[in-house]
């Protein structure tokens, strides 16, 4: 039983990549580009919810 629900989930995603393909592409091609500013901000983000998460491993060693 549990083969079958793998393959079920395989197949469910497949299907999923497949249906919205078409629409992550017309994103891609006419979506707003991101300005250098942008990519800065959203690093500097990133980097800060890294470092909050390895605060919070180092407090509860």
């Amino acid at each position: 039983m549990d083969t079958w629900i793998k393959i079920a989930s395989a197949a469910f995603l497949g299907i999923m990549v497949w249906r919205l393909w078409p629409a992550a592409n017309q994103w891609l091609k006419n979506g707003p580009k991101g300005s250098k500013k942008d990519w800065q901000t959203a690093i500097m983000v990133l980097l800060a919810v890294v470092g909050f998460v390895i605060l919070l491993i180092m407090m509860v060693r």
